[in-house]
């Protein structure tokens, strides 16, 4: 296993996925008006592509159009000081397909947030890396 300078295992492409997709939340960090700004949300992957539902007039959507963004998911366990987390870098877009929102639908989790959440965001996942605190097996 391989272990970054401050002494966190570095996860595998592959480990980096399989986690994401059992994350039910993360947390996308795009620009708003020339700020960084995050915002939590519930997400589906589809390949390696992060998918998160949205509403048609959102912050999100309008900020996410075509922008580099980020994306992080993480797991920890505060009584055993374990835990890994994953970031995701690329191009979103909102989708426009009618084909794939009609499959995007099915795929992607109802929203968390109440209101009307009828358009999708795909993150191509452009880099993909991860990091571990504490053994994969829960020890320190």
């Amino acid at each position: 296993m391989p272990f970054d300078t401050r002494g966190l295992e570095v996860l595998e492409h592959d480990e980096c996925l399989s986690l994401l997709a059992r994350a039910p939340l993360g947390r996308i960090v795009f620009t708003d008006r020339a700020l960084p700004a995050v915002l939590p949300v519930n997400f589906a992957l589809d390949g390696e592509d992060v998918i998160i539902r949205t509403g048609a007039g959102s912050k999100l959507a309008a900020a996410a159009r075509n922008a580099i963004v980020a994306f992080e998911a993480d797991e920890y366990d505060p009584a055993t000081r374990t835990g890994w987390s994953v970031v995701l870098v690329g191009p979103a877009r909102v989708v426009t397909d009618p084909a794939e929102r009609a499959r995007l639908e099915r795929l992607a989790p109802e929203p968390w947030a109440p209101g009307k959440r009828e358009h999708f965001i795909r993150i191509r996942a452009g880099l993909v890396s991860g990091r571990r605190i504490g053994s994969a097996d829960g020890s320190s």
